[in-house]
């Protein structure tokens, strides 16, 4: 939990929040959208899975004051990718509010202290600029430039431990 976000584990009820996001196609573009609701049930699935299969993955955040879904946000490692990465997704009507900020404060924090990480970091599609705004926010740093699985170029940048 955070100061305005409850960050759980993903579960079957949120399967209309992922339909809703993962439907828009402006909204989804850096996350693989758009997808159809069954797609968007896979997704669901496979961020469900990656808690049972690795111990930890992305949350489904709410609002703590009303209950309304934000969005996404954890650490995530696909097989066959060459790290981990700090990621987020957060619905339309809910940006702009500091939400996927404060989630990824959070994610941080627990990849370092509690998973005992020595490196958080994320991988940041070029033309993704509301990302690239996060993670200097966040004071990310450039650190390596990378082709990925998926045949794309990234730069991959590196999160400071959160201060105390």
């Amino acid at each position: 939990m955070t100061e305005r976000l409850r960050l759980r584990a993903p579960r079957e009820t949120d399967l209309e929040t992922y339909i809703r996001f993962y439907g828009d196609t402006e909204a989804s573009a850096f996350y693989g959208g758009p997808l159809t609701p069954n797609q968007a049930w896979s997704r669901l699935a496979r961020d469900v899975g990656h808690w049972v299969l690795r111990g930890y993955g992305l949350w489904f955040v709410e609002r703590l004051d009303d209950g309304a879904p934000v969005g996404g946000c954890g650490l995530y490692w696909p097989l066959g990718w060459p790290r981990s990465e700090l990621t987020w997704w957060v619905l339309p009507e809910q940006r702009r509010r500091g939400f996927a900020a404060e989630a990824s404060c959070a994610a941080i924090a627990w990849g370092y202290d509690t998973l005992g990480w020595d490196r958080i970091e994320t991988h940041c599609d070029d033309a993704n600029e509301p990302a690239r705004s996060l993670i200097g926010a966040l004071g990310g740093t450039k650190f390596a430039r990378e082709v990925f699985p998926d045949g794309k170029e990234r730069d991959v940048f590196e999160f400071p431990r959160p201060q105390a």
